[in-house]
Parts: C-alpha cells; sequence; structure tokens
C-alpha cells in the first residue's frame, strides 16, 4: 500500500489556476452587496429608535453598514495596490484535490434520494476512506458499515427520526 501524498501546498509547482487578487475582489464583491441588500430591507423594516427603543431593523442595518463599509475598505486597498504582484489563490493540483471531495459530495445528495441515507453514507465514506486516504480496502469498508449502522441505530431506532429511505431499508422493513 503506498503512503498518503502530503498535502502541502507550499511544495506544489503546479500552474496557477487563479490569483488570489480576483478571488478576494469578486468575494468582497459579492458580501459588499449582500451588506446593501441587508441594509436596505433593514432601512424599509425600520432603523429608527421609538419610545420603547430600537426599531426592529436598527441594529441589523448598522452591522451591514460595518460590514459594507470593511467591503469597500477591502475593495479599495485593492485597487491601490494593484502594482503589487499577484500569488495564487488555488493551483491546479490543490483544485483537483478539492474537486476529489466536492464532486462526490455534490453527487451525495441524489444518491441520497435514491438510495437512502444510510447506503449512500457508506458509499461517500468508503470511498473517501480508500480513493483519497489510500486506507486498505478492508478497513474503509469495515469502518463505513460501522458508522451506516451507528446511524441507522441512532437515527431509526433510538429516536424514530424520520431519514431518506432506499430499496435496502424497505427491504428490511423500515
Amino acid at each position: 500500500m503506498s503512503e498518503p501524498q502530503a498535502l502541502d501546498d507550499d511544495a506544489d509547482d503546479s500552474p496557477a489556476l487563479v490569483g488570489r487578487r480576483p478571488v478576494e475582489s469578486a468575494t468582497l464583491a459579492i458580501v459588499l452587496a449582500f451588506a446593501a441588500l441587508m441594509a436596505w430591507d433593514n432601512w424599509r423594516t425600520g432603523i429608527a429608535w421609538e419610545s420603547t427603543g430600537p426599531k426592529a431593523g436598527y441594529f441589523p442595518f448598522c452591522v451591514s453598514v460595518i460590514l459594507g463599509g470593511a467591503c469597500l475598505y477591502g475593495l479599495a486597498l485593492e485597487i491601490l495596490h494593484r502594482a503589487a504582484a499577484d500569488e495564487p489563490f488555488v493551483r491546479r493540483a490543490q483544485f483537483r484535490r478539492v474537486l476529489q471531495v466536492l464532486v462526490p459530495t455534490i453527487a451525495y445528495v441524489p444518491v441520497t434520494q435514491w438510495l437512502g441515507l444510510y447506503v449512500a453514507s457508506f458509499a461517500l465514506i468508503a470511498g473517501f476512506m480508500y480513493m483519497i486516504g489510500r486506507i486498505k480496502p478492508w478497513i474503509s469498508i469495515v469502518t463505513a458499515l460501522v458508522f451506516s449502522v451507528a446511524m441507522f441505530v441512532t437515527f431509526e431506532v433510538a429516536f424514530d427520526v424520520i431519514m431518506p429511505k432506499g430499496p435496502l431499508e424497505r427491504l428490511l422493513g423500515y
């Protein structure tokens, strides 16, 4: 069995996919838009003081103003320091590792509706342990099985919580 690959991002010399500056600028712009929406909605709700104290939108409006100010400050810094060299936000190998987790996790949601929570969780855990963690197949399967059975007993038997079920649970009478 091969040893797991070290996740040392500094040693990664693959090409950069995107720089830090565009990602930070886009994030600041999105948060600024959210702050503006929040400010408008709370202004509409009411930001004045009444005889009993502040209206419902007063404190959230103040938070949105602070948040918006911080975003404007960050965007101003990005504009002022445009000449400085931009360091990579994510490199190709790093992004591949992110996708190795993101894609199966996104696929997990529709598979849960089709196979049920416990079978889909078993497949996700065993797959992650074997493919990403490079753990022996039998250890991955046993660990995923123990976890899935423990969750089944906890939710279905002990607490009687309704969870998405698939063909295996229906076959077992649940």
